[in-house]
């Protein structure tokens, strides 16, 4: 997300979908700047406006604090976007417009990778020349040890998504280098050179260079790690660097004077500097946004008051775009804590909820379908279907007592956890409470800070046992765009942990685990999706979470900031990787 005085560059999303109320007569609108806006939903058919104007600083804003700026500990989409600017993973997302954003190409790697052996081998060369921000060189020994303390030190870095130790060979026993004081490592893990790395799986991953795209695999130099501090102090090996780094408050990245654009054709390096300020009310960022001086680091769109007045002036609405974001926003029900571990009291919940009035919450249909699938539209695998219908999808109470009964209750007292810094998702859980009052489930807020949601409460199952959150408030967008890389962290029992845990629902149904192994195991991509619907529907017959909306995002496209692409890789957000401005 970007501006300039010039005006920006945009391209938005997977699916081109039209700001109601938008005609040709809204395009070619006076920003008040001199700039023109390119009309509404322009950045979901193409870049807007691109510059290539060097200097300045661009200023991003969030609501409150990232789970962590540690490219091994982190699993917010928009950090996974930031991270880019200090951190080369092997593989990453195109910086282009829509479907083109969710193009694989090679970072740190040279190119993709070679399988072997049936898909269970990987095999990835380095680019030469690479360099850390103090000039020493990065080799494939530190794109390994990024990989151990990432997946195999949870105790230490519990936040990011445990896929390498799910499928490496021994990553079941290995305990991760905090531990293991030897210099081999993980055996499954080989470094033959230098330029060389070897994933040895213990199962075919035919999806596998999208999982090297994560930030798990950006380079980390064993002798400057300090474990849960080297967040204070990360070593750069992109395009930017830390300058400073106040926890909780704000951080600034300067140019990296050791990045090479020989060694990397996918950044340019525009601005001097990149602030990144924490915990700004919501409601100001979307005022700086609209002033061009800011941009939204979480990527979520306007909130509520600001999208009333956007919509309504087509002035303000020629500079937005409305898109599929790939993601889903839905309530997890636990299905390990009483009554909820009854199939038929989460289907007493399924029925209950009126969900036309948690899209009004969260926005209306601007911001999101009803939804009734695990899958969002725009993900591959995703087959329409609605297994607990309810009239005009406002509810069923008199069907939500009859499952009560079913269950053996004919009433519940549970909690439903929803993050503070979040209006709209604290909107939409009270919506759901009241409707749940009306079938006799009775459901108390309670909320929880975005940036210690998965570590300290929702993501932790002992925390939640304790204080009787049966109900969790969630938005989930896909890890990669494929069934699998939507439905695997949030379904699979192998993703339930101690702390940092994104399956809510602590889902661990052995037909939908053997159904993802077995995609992920298949190359036939066809019959991989349609393993995907499967897999959405046996979850859907468990009732393990209710769909609520298949979300839009939208974006305020403000003038200050050059070379915004919005891609669909990153949930619908702008690509972070080369915005510029051309305010000093």
């Amino acid at each position: 997300m970007r501006r300039s005085a010039l005006a920006a560059i945009a391209a938005i999303g997977t699916v081109s979908l039209v700001l109601s109320g938008c005609s040709k007569a809204d395009d070619d609108k006076d920003n008040g700047d001199g700039s023109k806006s390119a009309g509404a939903n322009a950045a979901t058919k193409g870049v807007v406006n691109a510059s290539d104007a060097k200097g300045g600083t661009v200023t991003y804003e969030y609501s409150d604090v990232p789970d962590s700026f540690d490219p091994g500990n982190t699993y917010y989409a928009y950090m996974y976007n930031l991270s880019r600017l200090y951190a080369r993973p092997l593989m990453t997302f195109k910086p282009a417009a829509g479907e083109a954003g969710n193009e694989l190409v090679p970072d740190l790697a040279a190119a993709p990778g070679e399988p072997s052996d049936g898909g269970k081998t990987w095999t990835y060369k380095l680019r030469e020349g690479l360099k850390y921000e103090d000039g020493t060189p990065i080799t494939s020994k530190d794109v390994k040890y990024a990989v151990e303390r990432s997946n195999f030190a949870r105790d230490v870095l519990s936040l990011g998504p445990n896929y390498f130790q799910q499928f490496l060979e021994g990553g079941d026993k290995y305990k991760g280098p905090y531990k293991d004081k030897s210099e081999k490592g993980l055996a499954s893990i080989e470094t033959p050179d230098d330029t060389t790395i070897v994933f040895k799986l213990n199962r075919a991953f035919q999806e596998f260079d999208y999982l090297v795209a994560t930030p798990q695999t950006a380079p980390v130099p064993k002798a400057k790690d300090t474990g849960i501090d080297y967040v204070k102090d990360v070593v750069s090996s992109g395009s930017y660097k830390f300058e400073s780094y106040e926890e909780g408050k704000q951080v600034v990245l300067v140019r990296n004077e050791n990045w090479d654009a020989a060694t990397d054709p996918l950044r340019k390096q525009y601005p001097d500097k990149i602030v990144v300020k924490l915990k700004v009310n919501a409601e100001t960022i979307d005022q700086d946004v609209q002033a061009g001086t800011a941009i939204d680091l979480g990527g979520t769109g306007v909130q509520a008051a600001t999208q009333a007045k956007v919509v309504n002036s087509s002035e303000l609405k020629a500079n937005t775009d409305n898109t599929y974001g790939g993601r889903l926003v839905y309530m997890a029900i636990n299905t390990k804590l009483a009554p909820f571990d009854k199939v038929e009291c989460r289907k007493a919940v399924q029925y209950a909820v009126d969900k036309v009035s948690v899209q009004t919450a969260l926005g209306g249909p601007i911001r999101g379908d009803i939804a009734t699938t695990v899958l969002p539209p725009d993900i591959p695998g995703y087959e329409k279907t609605d297994l607990y219908a309810t009239p005009d999808n406002k509810g069923d109470v008199a069907k939500a007592k009859e499952q009560l009964k079913a269950c053996g209750k004919t009433s519940i007292k549970t909690n439903i956890s929803a993050r503070s810094d979040r209006p709209q998702e604290i909107d939409a859980a009270t919506a759901i409470i009241d409707s749940l009052k009306k079938a006799g489930i009775d459901a108390t807020l309670k909320q929880y800070p975005s940036g210690k949601y998965f570590t300290d409460n929702a993501g932790v199952p002992k925390f939640n046992k304790k204080e009787n959150i049966g109900l969790h408030m969630m938005q989930w967008g896909a890890d990669w765009p494929s069934g699998y890389g939507f439905e695997q962290q949030i379904l699979h029992g192998d993703a339930i942990g101690e702390s940092g845990n994104t399956n809510l629902s602590q889902l661990d149904n052995a037909d939908v685990n053997s159904m993802l192994e077995e995609a992920i195991g298949t190359e036939d991509e066809a019959k991989r999706n349609s393993l995907y619907a499967e897999i959405d529907k046996k979850t859907m017959e468990e009732a393990a979470l209710v769909p609520l909306s298949y979300f839009k995002v939208l974006l305020y496209r403000p003038a200050g900031f050059t070379n915004l692409v919005s891609t669909a890789a990153f949930s619908g957000q702008y690509d972070y990787l080369n915005i510029g401005t051309t305010k000093k």
